[in-house]
């Protein structure tokens, strides 16, 4: 008799075997064994294909792939952490809804989308400047539908100015929150006034609580915040203090961490707070900020193409002024000047304001145009000192080549200090998956 597997039911079929044949065919035992020793087999058949389910499934969850790099035309030892994951998870099924709240370029909502994939979707976004809009607005598409408080600074995508504008109500339901809110008030080169700071009439420094009245009454799973490392110490870590317990006091577990870029797979030395809060229905145990994943990339990694437009090559006249002001401070007991950082090292961080650009040039030793395409004093230095350009800035962020930087220079060079290192939100975002996936 042969005993065919078909679900759960057993079906005999007449057929003879000899007594002493055993064996697995097309799912079926055969043989004229007792039953018990039938019964036993199945089993071990239930076991096999159970195992080896789970194990596929596993293996499928960990599949991931450097699509962005490769679509960037960049190399792997550019951007280690420029990937993109795929496969099916628990969130497979679910797309998670996001908030984009303080955009600016839109840096945060890269990082997240490169570490959910098609599982996020934008459905509100805010910046107040509108040169920063125009490139967000140049590299995304969404959301495509308005909220009724205002009319947005644009379509296509919609993205609203004034947050505090804003009626919390009128903005879609949503599951996670990314907010970069203003961080000159609390920045070493700013004036560190805090939550007193004052711009243009708007208190920047209390945007922060724009965010928690948004949280507070959409209650989404996931709270992301970045800000510049002097949030840390200001006024003595009260600060801090306040940011926590505002958000335990609207029912969140908050983490926070100081990382630096350099740590994860760009050439720049940029430490920043991140603050991480899950609801507290949200069983956020085994949330950890991630390790360093590459702290092998260096300045000669991300180096545009010679030869570099000679417009970023400084002026003798202008490199002999930075050369005074360097040395009138250095007799003052101050490290403040120019800096000419060795290729094969880091940047130090990137900034929109004071010496940016002058604390990060670098010597250029390519073939180069000696002839000004701009007006100024002198003529092309003989050293080959220039500065980084908007690109090469864009790297140091971690953007892809695929970016699109579609303003003038002042402009770019503003956005690209005042963004966030994308490996690192996307390294983060990827733990914060992590426990999301855990809950379902």
């Amino acid at each position: 008799m042969r005993v065919c597997l078909s679900g759960s039911r057993l079906r005999p079929r007449a057929r003879s075997r000899t007594s002493s044949e055993t064996r697995f065919r097309c799912g079926e035992v055969v043989g004229s064994a007792n039953l018990a020793h039938r019964w036993r087999a199945m089993l071990r058949i239930g076991l096999f294909f159970g195992a080896a389910r789970f194990l596929f499934h596993r293996a499928a969850r960990r599949i991931t792939i450097h699509s962005s790099c490769l679509h960037a035309g960049l190399s792997r030892r550019r951007f280690p952490s420029c990937r993109q994951f795929i496969g099916r998870s628990a969130l497979s099924s679910k797309t998670l809804k996001t908030i984009d709240l303080f955009a600016g370029i839109g840096g945060i909502r890269m990082g997240f989308e490169r570490a959910f994939g098609d599982n996020v979707e934008t459905v509100f976004a805010s910046e107040f400047d509108e040169h920063a809009v125009k490139t967000y607005a140049a590299n995304f598409d969404t959301p495509a539908v308005p909220c009724s408080s205002k009319e947005p600074m644009c379509t296509a995508p919609y993205v609203y100015g004034d947050i505090t504008q804003v009626s919390a109500e009128d903005i879609p339901a949503f599951d996670i929150c990314l907010a970069g809110f203003p961080c000159q008030a609390f920045s070493i080169a700013g004036s560190k006034m805090g939550f007193e700071d004052n711009f243009k009439g708007r208190s920047r420094g209390t945007l922060f609580f724009d965010v928690l009245r948004i949280c507070e009454r959409h209650k989404p799973r996931v709270i992301f915040c970045e800000n510049v490392k002097g949030l840390v110490m200001h006024d003595k870590g009260r600060t801090l203090k306040v940011i926590r317990g505002a958000l335990e006091q609207i029912g969140y577990t908050v983490y926070d961490a100081v990382l630096n870029s350099k740590d994860y797979g760009v050439a720049q030395n940029r430490e920043r707070i991140y603050i991480v809060a899950f609801r507290n229905d949200v069983d956020s145990s085994s949330f950890r900020f991630p390790e360093p994943t590459d702290a092998g990339v260096v300045l000669a990694d991300i180096l545009e193409d010679a030869p570099v437009p000679s417009r970023y090559y400084l002026s003798d006249t202008y490199l002999a002024t930075l050369e005074r002001h360097k040395q009138r401070h250095r007799s003052r007991g101050n490290g403040f000047g120019y800096m000419v950082r060795p290729l094969d090292g880091k940047s130090g961080a990137i900034v929109c304001g004071g010496m940016g650009r002058e604390r990060n040039l670098i010597a250029d030793h390519r073939e180069h145009s000696m002839v000004p395409t701009t007006a100024i004093k002198g003529k092309i230095n003989d050293a080959d000192i220039r500065k980084l350009t908007p690109r090469e800035w864009a790297r140091l962020q971690g953007f892809p080549d695929s970016y699109k930087l579609p303003l003038s220079d002042t402009h770019l060079y503003k956005q690209l200090g005042n963004s966030v290192t994308v490996p690192v939100i996307e390294a983060i975002a990827r733990e914060v998956r992590a426990v999301l996936e855990a809950q379902d």
